[in-house]
C-alpha cells in the first residue's frame, strides 16, 4: 500500500444512484466462494464513481479471469501476482494471494513469485511466464527469446499472456494512485506496506 487513506473513498452502498445500482447489481448477488466472497469489493466500490467505466473495465476484467482466458488459473494466477508485486500494489497481491491459493499455490510458491523468474523451482515455462510479466511492466515488450519460451502456450496463450499482465498492470495503477484500501481483515504483504 502506497498511502494511508483513500483519495477517493469508496461510494456508501447505501447511497447508490440508480447507474450506481445497474453497474453493481451483477455483484449484490455473489456467491461467498466467489471474488469478494459475497460482498462488494472496495475497488469496486471506488470504481462506482464512474459507473460507465465500471462496466467497461469489469467487461475486460472477466475476459481476463474467465476460461476463456487461455491461460490455466494457477498460472494465471501467478502472472497476476508477478505483475502486482512489480507494481508494487499491495491491494492488489493481496486479493489474489488468496484468489491463487485457491486456484492451487501453495505459500511457497507464492513467495518464490516475489523472488522473481530465477528462483529456483519454477519450470521452464513458468520461469518463462514470470519473465514475460518482468519484462512487460518493465519494457512494455516480451522480448524475442522469451517469447520463444513461451511457444507452448501457443499463439493465443502468449495473447493472454500479455492481456492478463495489461490488466493487472492497469489494476495496479488505479489502486495504488486512488488509495484503494485492502479489505477488512485482509492481510497485506508487509513487503508491501509503503505507506
Amino acid at each position: 500500500m502506497r498511502l494511508k487513506a483513500p483519495r477517493i473513498e469508496p461510494v456508501d452502498m447505501d447511497r447508490l444512484d440508480e447507474e450506481q445500482k445497474a453497474a453493481i447489481e451483477r455483484f449484490l448477488n455473489v456467491p461467498d466462494d466467489k471474488v469478494g466472497g459475497g460482498k462488494v469489493l472496495n475497488i469496486f466500490r471506488t470504481l462506482l464513481h464512474a459507473p460507465k467505466a465500471l462496466a467497461g473495465f469489469l467487461a475486460w476484467g472477466n475476459y481476463v479471469l474467465s476460461r476463456r482466458n487461455a491461460l490455466p488459473p494457477r498460472e494465471r494466477e501467478m502472472v497476476i501476482l508477478r505483475t502486482g508485486w512489480l507494481c508494487r500494489s499491495g491491494y492488489e497481491f493481496a486479493q489474489h494471494t488468496r484468489i491463487g491459493k485457491n486456484c492451487g499455490l501453495t505459500d511457497e510458491e507464492i513467495a518464490r513469485i516475489k523472488a522473481g523468474p530465477d528462483a529456483e523451482g519454477w519450470t521452464p515455462l513458468e520461469s518463462a511466464m514470470l519473465r514475460s510479466a518482468d519484462e512487460l511492466v518493465a519494457n512494455h515488450h516480451v522480448s524475442d527469446a522469451t517469447w520463444s519460451a513461451l511457444a507452448e502456450l501457443g499463439d493465443k496463450g502468449r495473447m493472454d499472456l500479455v492481456f492478463t499482465v495489461g490488466q493487472y498492470t492497469q489494476v495496479s495503477m488505479i489502486l495504488n494512485s486512488f488509495g484503494v484500501q485492502v479489505e477488512e481483515g485482509e492481510n497485506l504483504d508487509p513487503d508491501l506496506d509503503l505507506r
